[in-house]
């Protein structure tokens, strides 16, 4: 599948420097990457005046002075999946995410065993595979573990090497603390890098279908009502003082965290889906305005 398996014992152990031959025949952006690194490795390498950071601005001397805990998400925004989910639910994290690369684990995310991604799924279960026999676990790429401390440079090094895109972050206790891909790594040097995927700044929800909207739980309450035309707060047990966000609103009509698909019928008539959440917060929601249910 392209990906080199070497298990997850050296999760807790900083990178060695690699072999320096395909690097420095792919030239151009890795090779002075890796050359500022390991100015050693390259006759290349920038003026120091290039290679200092500053202050969080983008730069190849982040390289040397910023760590993996820098540059990873937190652990409560990785999207991830057990290894009992169904096909069609694997279809739906797919879909809602964005992602081509999703974590799996057993019991909890502290105990991940791989990764699905997105290709494998599609070639063995898309384009007319719907009647192939679903096995997550035969599907599953090694993962790579990197301590926090861990310099980004020889992390982007070890990626390119091994030739993977996506590593677990792992705190001295053995946990997962974060994620971090290559592009993450990557925009530490170049700033950040945008695809289709990504939500443009201030933008919080998307119009799915007529009457149908896909929200961030971080939504402003009072811009989605003026999006709508319609107040979510005027209604009993809302105390609209209260809450701010989309996801508060959710959360004091149940008076808890939902799970991830469950379903919220709002007094004032829309459908408020759970679209994504973990234990201590909800991320996106779906939100059917009542003509859009009853069409």
């Amino acid at each position: 599948m392209g990906d080199s398996i070497d298990g997850s014992s050296s999760a807790a152990q900083s990178a060695q420097p690699e072999d320096q031959g395909e690097a420095g025949a792919a030239g151009g952006f890795f090779r002075r990457i890796i050359g500022v690194f390991n100015p050693g490795a390259d006759s290349h390498t920038p003026p120091k005046s290039d290679r200092e950071p500053v202050n969080g601005v983008p730069g190849i001397g982040n390289l040397r002075h910023k760590t993996v805990e820098d540059a990873a998400i937190p652990k409560a925004e990785i999207v991830s999946v057990p290894a009992t989910i169904s096909k069609e639910n694997l279809v739906h994290v797919f879909r809602d995410s964005g992602m081509t690369r999703l974590p799996v684990y057993e019991g909890t995310l502290d105990s991940p065993i791989g990764f699905v991604h997105l290709k494998d799924f599609a070639l063995k279960h898309g384009f007319n595979g719907q009647d192939a026999r679903f096995s997550l676990k035969a599907m599953l790429r090694p993962l790579l573990f990197v301590p926090p401390s861990m310099p980004i440079g020889v992390l982007l090094q070890k990626m390119q090497a091994e030739r993977r895109h996506m590593a677990l972050v792992i705190d001295e206790y053995g946990g997962v603390d974060g994620l971090v891909t290559i592009e993450d790594l990557i925009e530490q040097v170049l700033g950040e890098i945008e695809d289709e995927h990504d939500i443009d700044e201030g933008q919080y929800w998307s119009l799915e279908s007529p009457g149908c909207y896909v929200a961030l739980a971080k939504t402003p309450l009072d811009a989605f009502e003026a999006e709508i035309g319609q107040s979510l707060t005027d209604v009993d047990h809302v105390d609209e003082e209260e809450i701010d966000t989309l996801g508060g609103l959710v959360f004091m009509l149940l008076g808890r965290v939902p799970v991830r698909g469950e379903v919220i019928e709002h007094p004032a008539g829309p459908i408020i889906e759970v679209v994504e959440a973990d234990p201590r917060r909800i991320k996106r929601l779906r939100v059917r305005m009542p003509e859009a249910v009853d069409g």
